[in-house]
């Protein structure tokens, strides 16, 4: 299988699960009187949303390179992801505005058996976004990573309603507040999560360099192709699920020039086959009497 199919099999179990508990939560909030359950049903119902963009965001970063996108579609992946966290951002408002005005008028105490419900919704999530995150960290994909943080922090708001519904009920009468100041604090979460989704995202497209570890990785394998006597420069930037390098390879200054060129594409198709993640793969030769 595929990254790209990886990743949209990931997604579409994504979309699935959230329709499930959008109107599991919601259907239950309102029957049981909590606020906190019908916040985290507007975010789940958010979560549709964005699932959907980033299964879109994926299919079209992975087609491939063409006349005017000769680094293919990738940087399609991080614009998915800032709008994935508006989503988030939207629907945190949302539930901030409605959590503060219900704080302040009368309600009835949420029912009981909400807590089971919630118990189960929260292994449910967190199982999610592990497996989720997983299927992220194998196909390098930013806006899945997004995808799974979103069913991490349906877990933590699931939590904070868990709490909040338990206060309610174990205080009684007159702290029913509880459950709204619940879903306010679930709020507060969802944008400290947009933040930690959004900062990865915007890195990708300013070109950061965060990875260390695979241009050590690259050295490594460029020394093993004969031929090669060392590398400078290595620079990487990420686009989707592919990362594009320019690779400065040290030769013997004294061989030709037909020499150079067939020894860089002998370390292309090395890096290639030996680190598959790779991308377009820029080599420039420098003969090795410049060496310092």
């Amino acid at each position: 299988m595929t990254n790209e199919q990886t990743a949209v099999k990931a997604t579409y179990f994504s979309i699935i699960s959230n329709i499930i508990l959008a109107a599991i939560k919601g259907t239950a909030g309102v029957l049981g009187n909590s606020y906190a359950l019908i916040a985290d049903a507007i975010e789940s119902t958010a979560d549709i949303f964005s699932s959907c963009l980033v299964l879109f965001g994926i299919k079209y970063a992975n087609r491939p390179a063409d006349k005017n996108h000769p680094y293919g579609h990738g940087r399609a992946e991080p614009l998915v992801t800032f709008m994935v966290v508006g989503f988030l951002i939207i629907s945190a408002t949302i539930i901030a505005y409605e959590s503060i005005a219900n704080i302040g008028t009368p309600h009835e105490l949420p029912k009981s058996w909400t807590l089971i419900l919630l118990a189960a919704l929260i292994i449910w999530k967190e199982v999610s976004f592990r497996m989720v995150m997983k299927k992220a960290i194998e196909t390098n994909s930013s806006s899945l990573k997004a995808d799974a943080w979103h069913h991490r922090s349906d877990a933590i708001t699931s939590v904070a309603a868990f709490i909040g519904i338990s206060i309610a009920l174990i205080m009684g009468k007159g702290y029913e507040f509880a459950d709204d100041w619940a879903a306010l604090f679930a709020a507060g979460f969802i944008l400290y999560n947009s933040y930690k989704i959004f900062r990865p995202a915007l890195g990708e497209i300013m070109d950061e360099y965060v990875y260390d570890d695979l241009v050590e990785v690259i050295r490594i394998e460029s020394l093993k192709v004969k031929g090669i006597l060392g590398t400078e420069k290595c620079f990487i930037r990420k686009a989707g699920m592919k990362y594009h390098v320019d690779l400065h390879a040290i030769v013997d200054g004294t061989i030709s020039v037909t020499e150079g060129h067939d020894l860089a594409h002998q370390l292309q198709d090395a890096l290639h086959q030996n680190i598959p993640e790779l991308g377009h793969i820029l080599i420039h030769i420098e003969p090795d009497v410049y060496r310092e």
